[in-house]
């Protein structure tokens, strides 16, 4: 199972949406509120290069905003390998 993080604040319906996503499919994940953790947020700035939420990271892939369809493909492709 790859390593899930998705990066949150707590007043983004999306971001709840995306975390509704993984808890029903049985995928663990770590949250990280960003509106709570300064460091994280300039964390994700540079990684991302811009700071929008939810940004999920799963195994070394990014997915911006609530893409069902593609979190479980990359969750797929890299239980694969």
């Amino acid at each position: 199972m790859p390593d899930i993080t998705v990066y949150t604040s707590r007043t983004c319906r999306v971001c709840r949406m995306v975390k509704d996503f993984l808890d029903d499919a049985g995928l663990p994940y770590e949250e990280i509120h960003v509106d709570l953790n300064p460091v994280a947020m300039l964390k994700l700035i540079g990684k991302r290069g811009r700071f929008t939420v939810p940004q999920t990271e799963i195994g070394g892939t990014w997915i911006a905003g609530f893409d069902p369809l593609k979190m479980l493909e990359t969750v797929n492709t890299l239980n694969k390998g």
